[in-house]
């Protein structure tokens, strides 16, 4: 989900003998599992795919906070209302984390807003979607939160020091999200028919959208290769998209709900669940600006950064007045 339409710098995987000297020796550490460390030498084309694939996964989470926290004052008890803030709060500990790992690259955190505030960088496309009930909450818990975490435990072993040592926390708290995404799922198929219907709507509506998160099929990733030369990558699309719904087919059975797939199906010779692929065609117009909530996201990401000004004004001054007096001492 990180890693949608980022594209790497370059034709393609070099071969040994296209590889420069630098490149060489930096592709021994990569294959040897080497982490690699922001004075280290790098080809700019890993620098680049790096500051990409970390910003889009920096801006997934501070924009992920959007569709949860419109209902921190609609949840339905004083114990979700906490935890519902708790998980907020969580999220924008994650996008910090990450920005401070992709600033280790050369590139500000000014400049990633910048970026995708002018549609130069891009953002999870499963934010685009509402969260029109109580129960799309337990659904981005569990189907939204589960797919991420998919996608985010290899990464704790990324090739990237900074990257790898930020998602290691970040996975702690992503696994308390999904729990708490599945418990809300939990109470509402166990709960009075409404309920269960109300929770059978949130699966219909977010599972494709989830299943999307994972990126376009592998035959159609054209730079999955390079990112997964060097490490940056350690499954592809298919083969983490596969795992979740292996993962989370058998759930959704527990909880008594159906997975809006008339194609699901176990397969005995592959032991994997077999399933109908995503409309790719929506997730491309979705990335395109197209989905229900872009410009929702975008308007509300642009008013805090525009309304944040003064305070990144008076951090500046601040920074610089300090600077003055230590110099004069």
């Amino acid at each position: 989900m990180y890693a949608q339409m980022v594209k790497s710098t370059g034709l393609g995987v070099k071969s040994r003998d296209e590889m420069s000297p630098e490149e060489a020796r930096f592709q021994d550490r990569i294959d040897a599992g080497d982490k690699i460390e922001p004075k280290d030498w790098m080809p700019e084309g890993y620098r680049a795919t790096l500051i990409r694939q970390i910003a889009q996964h920096a801006h997934s989470e501070v924009v992920g906070q959007l569709p949860e926290g419109n209902w921190i004052t609609r949840a339905p008890t004083l114990e979700r209302k906490a935890i519902l803030l708790a998980k907020v709060q969580d999220e924008a500990g994650h996008g910090l984390y990450l920005y401070c790992a992709a600033e280790t690259l050369g590139v500000s955190r000014d400049e990633l807003t910048e970026a995708l505030l002018s549609g130069e960088m891009k953002y999870s496309s499963i934010f685009n979607y509402p969260t029109l009930s109580w129960a799309d909450i337990g659904a981005v818990g569990w189907l939204v939160d589960g797919a991420a975490i998919m996608n985010q435990v290899p990464l704790q072993r990324t090739s990237y020091g900074p990257y790898s040592r930020a998602m290691i926390r970040i996975c702690k708290e992503e696994s308390f999200h999904q729990r708490q995404g599945f418990d809300i799922m939990m109470k509402m198929a166990n709960g009075t028919e409404a309920q269960r219907r109300m929770a059978q709507d949130a699966v219909n509506r977010f599972w494709y959208p989830s299943l999307m998160m994972f990126g376009p099929s592998d035959k159609d990733s054209v730079h999955s290769a390079q990112s997964m030369a060097w490490k940056i990558k350690i499954n592809t699309n298919d083969e983490l998209r596969q795992k979740f719904v292996d993962q989370t087919v058998p759930q959704a059975h527990y909880l008594g709900l159906t997975i809006p797939d008339e194609a699901l199906a176990f397969n005995e010779d592959t032991g994997h669940w077999d399933y109908s692929e995503p409309d790719w065609s929506e997730f491309y117009a979705v990335l395109k600006g197209n989905g229900p909530c872009n410009d929702e996201r975008m308007a509300a990401r642009k008013t805090a950064w525009d309304d944040g000004q003064w305070v990144r004004d008076g951090l500046l001054a601040h920074a610089e007045k300090r600077a003055h007096r230590t110099a004069a001492e």
